[in-house]
C-alpha cells in the first residue's frame, strides 16, 4: 500500500509554532537590591547603618576584604565578607529614612525583639487562614479526558518547558483534595492565558463552571475571543459579563450562570456583584489581582475559600511575591521567551513635537501601528488634535474608559483591524491586550506612571517577530522627582526579555512594602527594614509549621551568634578578578549563604567560567566556606588566631568527648570540655590539614549538628 506523510499542518489545519528553549531565569534567592556606598543596610546583630564601600585590612601579612559599616554618633563596624548574609539593604515602607542604630546601646536588641513578637503572631494568623483552606473539604478533579489532551494537542506552539511545569503544577493543584492557590507569574505574552484555558476545561470537564475575572472591558472581551476561539471545537459555553453588554444579553448571561448552562465566563468585576450567582462554581481564575480595589478583593477572599484559585500576573504585587517566597503560597513563574521575540527598544526624553512625528512616521512606514498613551480623560481630545496636526498622513482614534460602552468597542475592534493608525488612550490598554502589528509605543507624562504600569504598557508592543520601540516621555524644563528618575531609570535598564520578576522587585525596593499585613504592620517594617522583616516572618512560618508537624524547629536566624572566622589565610576576592562590587557582593553572600559542599562548587565553577582561573586569595575563601560548613557540623562558635595557635571554640552547652576522640592528632591540645588548641608552629605549613581533621574528629565524635560534613583537600 502507498505510504501517506500528514504534518501537523493537515491534521490540525496549522503548523505548530516552535518557541526558544533557552531559559534566562531570574535569581529568586537574593531579594537584596545593588549596594551603592551611601545606602542603608541592616545588620541582624547591630541595626541600621549606612553602607560605606568596601575596604582591605592587611594584618601581619594576612589581607582580607570587609563591609564598612557607618552607625550612629560616628560609629564604624567593619564586617567581614564571610558574613554578609547578616545584612540586608533597608527598604521600608514609602519613602521612609530611618535613622541610625547606636553600636552597644540595647536600643537594636529592644526594637528587634518587638519586631519578632509582632511577626510571631502575624505567622500564626497568616497559617491559620491558609491552615484552614488545607483542611477544607475541595473537590479533586478528575485526571485529563480525551477532549482535554484534543485541547492541549491544538495549541499553535511547542509549550516551553516551564510553561509545562506550570500547566503539570495547576493540573496536580486541582487534581489534590484541598482547593488550589496558585500565582502563575510570567512575563507578557508568555503563555499565561494557555494555562488557564487548559485549566478552565479541565474543570469543565467534571461539570464544575469557571469565572475568568479580569480588571478591564477590553480585555476581557480579548480573552473572550481567545477562549472561544480555542474551545470552540468542544463542548463548551463561553460567554463574557462587561459593560460591552445591554441589559438585555447581560440578564441572559446571569441566568446561564444560575442554571448551570453557562460553563466559562469571562468579566469584570461586575462577576463580583450580588445577583451573579453560579449553580456550581470550581475554579476562580483572576488575571493581574492587584488592578482590583479593597472591596473586591474582600469579595475574591470569601470566594476562594470554597474553590480552586488561578492567579495570574506578569508583575506580582510584593504581597503576593513575598507570600510566595515564605512559603505560604504556591507559586510557578515563566522565564522562557517565545521564539524570535525581540527586546523591545526603549528611550527615555523630553516630550517633543518633532520626535513624536518621527516615531509614528517610523512606525507607518513599515506598515505597523502606534500606542500614544495620555493618562488624563479631561484633555485627551487636545492630544488627539496635536497628533493629528503632527502626523496628518495618520488615521487617529480615541479610547479611554468612560466613553460609551458602544464606542470604545467599536474603537478597538477598528484598531485591531488595522483601520486606526493611531490609538491615543489612557492606560486602559495595560492589561493584556494583543495587537502584534502595534510595535511602537509613545508615553506621555511617563513620569506620573508606577513602575509596573510602565513596565505593563511597554508589553503592548514587541509581541511580534518585529523590532519595537518604546518611548517614554516627560515635559521640558520639568525636575523629575527621586522616584521617577528611578522609575524611569529602572524600566529602560529592564530591557532583557522576561523581566516581570525583577520589575515586581525594583518596584518593591521604589514605593516600599506598601500595604503587606495591614497597617498595623508598618511601624515594625519601618523598625528593621522590610527584608529582615519578611526573613523574620518566613522564619516564623517554618517555625509553627514545624511544631505542628512535631518536627524540631529550625534555629532562628536571631539568637544564633554569627560563627566567628580569624585564619592566618589571605581570603577574599581581589578587585583584579571580580573588578565590580555588586558583583563581588552578590558573590560573597552566596558563599556567606552556602549549606552544601554542592553549592560552593557551582560558585567555584560559575566563577571560573565568568572570570577565568582563581588567584590564591579566592581559592582561600572557598576553602573557608568549606570550613566553615565542617565547622558547623562539629558545633563550633568559632575558629581564632592567639599567638601562633588556632583555638577552636565550642557552642554554649557542647562539650568535647575526649574518651571519643582520637588519641594522636599532632599539634592538637585541649582546654577544658570546650575549647581545642592547633599550635601552627608544631605543624608548619601543615595546619591547614590539622585544623580540618581535628573538626573532623569533633564532628565524629557527636556533636553532629547540620550540613552534609565537608570536602576539604
Amino acid at each position: 500500500p502507498p505510504l501517506l506523510l500528514l504534518t501537523d499542518a493537515e491534521v490540525f489545519g496549522f503548523v505548530k509554532q516552535r518557541r526558544a528553549m533557552r531559559q534566562p531565569g531570574p535569581d529568586r534567592s537574593n531579594l537584596i537590591a545593588d549596594l551603592t556606598p551611601g545606602d542603608y543596610v541592616v545588620h541582624i546583630e547591630h541595626g541600621i547603618a549606612r553602607f560605606a564601600g568596601m575596604a582591605t585590612r592587611t594584618v601581619d601579612g594576612v589581607s582580607r576584604e570587609f563591609l564598612e559599616l557607618q552607625y550612629a554618633e560616628g560609629d564604624r563596624l567593619f564586617v567581614p565578607v564571610d558574613q554578609s548574609d547578616r545584612i540586608a539593604r533597608y527598604i521600608g515602607p514609602g519613602d521612609h529614612r530611618p535613622g541610625l542604630t547606636r553600636l552597644g546601646s540595647g536600643e537594636w536588641a529592644r526594637t528587634r525583639d518587638r519586631v519578632r513578637r509582632a511577626v510571631a503572631d502575624v505567622a500564626k494568623d497568616l497559617l491559620e487562614l491558609y491552615a484552614r483552606r488545607q483542611v477544607l473539604e475541595g473537590h479533586a478533579f478528575s485526571p485529563d479526558t480525551p477532549w482535554q489532551q484534543e485541547l492541549e494537542a491544538s495549541f499553535p506552539y511547542v509549550e516551553t518547558p516551564d510553561q509545562l511545569e506550570a500547566i503539570h503544577a495547576v493540573k496536580a493543584d486541582m487534581e489534590a483534595p484541598r482547593p488550589m492557590d496558585r500565582l502563575v507569574c510570567g512575563d507578557v505574552g508568555y503563555g499565561k492565558t494557555e494555562v488557564a484555558i487548559r485549566a478552565a476545561f479541565k474543570a469543565v470537564m467534571d461539570g464544575f463552571q469557571v469565572a475568568v475575572l479580569v480588571p478591564t472591558t477590553v480585555l476581557a472581551q480579548q480573552h473572550y475571543n481567545t477562549f472561544r476561539e480555542r474551545l470552540a471545537s468542544l463542548p463548551c459555553r463561553v460567554e463574557m459579563l462587561s459593560r460591552f453588554l445591554n441589559d438585555r444579553e447581560a440578564r441572559s448571561v446571569i441566568a446561564g450562570l444560575a442554571d448551570g448552562s453557562v460553563d466559562i465566563i469571562i468579566g469584570t468585576h461586575r462577576l463580583l456583584q450580588k445577583d451573579v450567582q453560579f449553580k456550581k462554581l470550581g475554579l476562580l481564575i483572576i488575571d493581574e489581582e492587584q488592578r482590583f480595589g479593597v472591596g473586591h478583593k474582600e469579595r475574591l477572599k470569601q470566594m476562594r475559600q470554597e474553590v480552586d484559585v488561578l492567579t495570574l500576573s506578569a508583575t506580582p504585587i510584593p504581597r503576593t511575591l513575598h507570600m510566595s517566597l515564605v512559603g505560604i503560597r504556591d507559586m510557578s513563574s515563566m522565564v522562557t521567551p517565545p521564539e524570535h521575540r525581540l527586546p523591545i527598544r526603549t528611550y527615555v526624553m523630553e516630550s517633543d513635537d518633532h520626535l513624536i512625528r518621527e516615531a509614528i512616521m517610523r512606525e507607518l512606514e513599515r506598515g505597523g501601528q502606534v500606542f500614544f498613551v495620555h493618562n488624563r480623560v479631561h484633555n485627551i481630545e487636545m492630544v488627539a488634535a496635536r497628533i493629528r496636526r503632527l502626523v496628518p498622513e495618520a488615521e487617529v482614534g480615541i479610547g479611554h474608559g468612560q466613553m460609551p460602552e458602544e464606542q470604545l468597542e467599536a474603537t478597538m475592534l477598528r484598531f485591531a483591524a488595522g483601520e486606526i493608525d493611531v490609538l491615543v488612550c489612557t492606560t486602559i490598554i495595560e492589561s493584556g491586550l494583543d495587537i502584534p502589528n502595534a510595535n511602537t509605543i509613545i508615553i506621555n507624562h511617563a513620569d506620573k506612571l508606577g513602575l509596573a504600569q510602565l513596565y505593563q504598557l511597554r508589553g503592548r508592543v514587541g509581541r511580534s517577530a518585529v523590532r519595537a520601540y518604546a518611548y517614554l516621555l516627560y515635559e521640558k524644563h520639568t525636575a523629575l522627582s527621586e522616584t521617577a528618575q528611578r522609575r524611569l531609570q529602572a524600566i529602560f535598564e529592564a530591557t532583557e526579555l522576561g523581566a516581570g520578576f525583577q520589575i515586581a522587585l525594583k518596584d518593591l525596593e521604589i514605593r516600599g512594602a506598601g500595604n503587606l499585613l495591614g497597617v498595623e504592620q508598618s511601624g515594625h517594617m519601618a523598625a528593621v527594614g522590610f527584608d529582615l522583616y519578611v526573613r523574620l516572618l518566613g522564619e516564623a512560618v517554618q517555625r509553627l509549621k514545624a511544631l505542628q508537624r512535631g518536627e524540631t524547629p529550625p534555629e532562628p536566624l536571631i539568637g544564633r551568634p554569627a560563627m566567628v572566622v580569624d585564619l592566618p589565610l589571605t581570603a577574599y576576592l581581589p578587585e583584579t578578578y571580580v573588578p565590580d562590587l555588586n558583583l563581588r557582593l552578590a558573590l560573597y553572600q552566596r558563599l556567606a549563604r552556602a549549606a552544601s559542599n554542592a553549592e560552593v562548587d557551582a560558585i567555584e565553577q560559575e566563577m571560573r567560567d565568568r572570570f577565568g582561573e582563581a588567584p590564591a586569595a579566592a581559592r582561600n575563601l572557598t576553602w573557608v566556606v568549606r570550613l566553615r560548613l565542617l565547622a558547623a557540623e562539629a558545633g563550633v562558635s568559632a575558629l581564632q588566631t592567639e599567638d601562633r595557635q588556632i583555638v577552636v571554640r565550642l557552642l554554649a552547652g557542647r562539650r568535647i568527648d575526649r574518651d571519643r576522640f582520637p588519641k594522636r592528632l599532632a599539634g592538637v591540645s585541649f582546654l577544658g570540655a570546650h575549647q581545642l588548641r592547633l599550635d601552627i608552629s608544631a605543624l608548619g605549613e601543615g595546619w591547614r590539614e590539622g585544623l580540618v581533621r581535628a573538626l573532623a574528629a569533633l564532628s565524629a565524635s557527636g556533636h553532629r549538628g547540620r550540613g552534609e560534613g565537608c570536602r576539604l583537600a
